[in-house]
């Protein structure tokens, strides 16, 4: 974990009401560079909740946001995003006829020079080149460039959808990588897959948030673990001061809250 004085995301009590419902009980959260960060709790803990908040989703009904020690307001997904934040979704957001080359270039695509790129023509080649560059660096192996989404396994989609979040948050300014169950509905091989995954990208610099039922996941992967029980955060250390018995008991409200 790389070691930072200043967080890379920061929430300072943070509040969400829905009419008379608190979702969020004055939140407070960061993460670091370099740093994974479980979030761990029952459903409707607030997890998704706080996801949003974050992704810029959902504008909090009070709190501060800062991002790299800035202070900050989210008015929609795409400021989180040109903050440095970005979201991974359980249903992965991958167009299934693509290739791995396109998937990973959606947004950011290279246009032939000349006339064809002014008509909107996409030079393939080098975006190849520049996929196969950046999967490598984030030592990557999936099938071939060319080969369609839909034709990949459970665990191949989810590093391609991975990987595509981490090159947009690489760079000079190392982001923030937000991630909603990227192992809910895998195996134990492609999990062991995602996972490593996971802690290299944290190698490379990026602050990881990971929302998670997989316990044995968030032990093996996560530096510090943040648990939420009915909106309010019950627990936050860092992974090797607590075990599983612990945070069961926190997520199912058998333990005290650290904070009370």
């Amino acid at each position: 974990m790389t070691s930072t004085t200043t967080a890379a995301l920061e929430l300072r009590a943070v509040d969400m009401h829905y009419g008379f419902v608190r979702a969020l009980d004055s939140i407070d959260f960061q993460v670091s560079q370099g740093e994974v960060v479980g979030l761990l709790g029952d459903n409707g803990a607030g997890k998704s909740t706080l996801l949003k908040v974050m992704s810029g989703a959902h504008r909090p009904t009070s709190g501060t946001i800062l991002v790299n020690g800035h202070e900050t307001t989210f008015h929609s997904p795409s400021a989180a995003t040109a903050a440095g934040i970005q979201m991974v979704y359980q249903d992965l957001a991958l167009v299934d006829a693509q290739d791995i080359s396109t998937n990973l270039n959606l947004g950011r695509e290279i246009l032939r020079k000349g006339p064809l790129g002014w008509l909107g023509v996409v030079d393939t080649r080098a975006q190849r080149k520049r996929a196969e560059k950046e999967l490598d660096r984030l030592g990557v192996r999936t099938a071939a460039m060319t080969r369609p989404v839909e034709m990949l396994s459970g665990g191949q989609r989810q590093v391609v959808a991975l990987a595509r979040s981490a090159t947009r948050v690489t760079g000079e300014s190392n982001g923030v990588l937000l991630l909603d169950e990227p192992t809910a509905a895998l195996g134990y091989e492609q999990t062991q897959q995602v996972q490593a995954l996971i802690r290299r990208m944290a190698d490379h610099g990026i602050a990881i948030v990971l929302v998670t039922h997989n316990l044995p996941l968030a032990m093996d992967v996560c530096d510090r673990i943040a648990v939420l029980n009915r909106g309010r955060k019950v627990a936050d250390l860092p992974t090797a001061e607590t075990d599983n018995d612990q945070l069961v008991g926190w997520i199912t409200g058998a333990r005290a809250s650290m904070f009370a």
